[in-house]
């Protein structure tokens, strides 16, 4: 006998600047899935300053393929997965559904949900109207996208600079008026056994128009050296790169 397919809402969760992180809660069937089979966890990236972008981004792992690809969904306490445990499951796409299954928690051998089944139509219109609701954001937050998408856009400046953009990110939590700026030189060593450098340039964010500031910090970077100005805070050996520690 055929089963009604399930059905799948992603509800951001987000508290006041300054009182924690943004989560991703998937409800299934009207239901808080982490409240259900995973109590305590947090739903979203480990990371506070990635917020819903993990899941949620326009490239985001929800998106199902006929490929199987593992998500994590939540983690939970310390963020140590063997110590406190994180959610994952695999995605995968399966003709007219998209099924998620595999469930595990390295913390827990016996851990086990049974296989979720959605219409591809209702997941996937779910998927991308969470990923394109900007209601959660706040006013760092809107900079930081704005001006991730407009340093991305311009490898011209970190080429003339042997240098590649990790990561721009806020955090609503913590510091929730400014924004984070990393960049590794030379690019891609950081996983390697190679010496490289890693830099942080942090900026205060203001009420102003989001897109005014941005527009001025993206031509703020891209003058000059950004490792001039910046604050070395990682890397391999990076005194062999020419950045010894101060």
């Amino acid at each position: 006998m055929a089963t009604e397919p399930d059905l799948l809402s992603l509800n951001v969760v987000c508290p006041p600047p300054g009182e924690g992180g943004i989560e991703v809660r998937p409800i299934v069937n009207g239901r808080d899935l982490l409240a259900d089979a995973f109590p305590g966890g947090v739903g979203g990236s480990l990371y506070a300053g990635v917020g819903p972008r993990y899941l949620l981004g326009r490239d985001g792992p929800l998106h199902a393929t006929a490929t199987p690809h593992e998500v994590r969904l939540a983690w939970s306490g310390c963020g140590v997965e063997m110590c406190c445990g994180a959610l994952y499951m695999t995605v995968r796409r399966d003709g007219e559904h998209v099924v998620w299954e595999g469930w595990r928690d390295p913390a827990n051998q016996d851990f086990h949900l049974p296989e979720l089944r959605f219409t591809t139509g209702q997941y996937e219109a779910e998927v991308l109207r969470a990923g394109e609701d900007r209601s959660w954001e706040w006013p760092a937050g809107v900079v930081r996208r704005l001006l991730e998408a407009g340093l991305r856009g311009r490898e011209d400046w970190l080429a003339r600079w042997d240098c590649e953009l990790e990561d721009v990110w806020a955090s609503r939590g913590e510091q929730p008026d400014q924004i984070h700026v990393v960049l590794n030189h030379p690019p891609n060593r950081a996983d390697t056994w190679l010496p490289w450098a890693q830099f942080l340039m942090t900026f205060p964010i203001s009420a102003d128009d989001p897109s005014d500031q941005a527009e001025r910090l993206e031509a703020q970077l891209t003058a000059g050296d950004p490792r001039a100005t910046a604050e070395l805070c990682g890397g391999y050996n990076p005194e062999q790169v020419g950045y010894p520690w101060p």
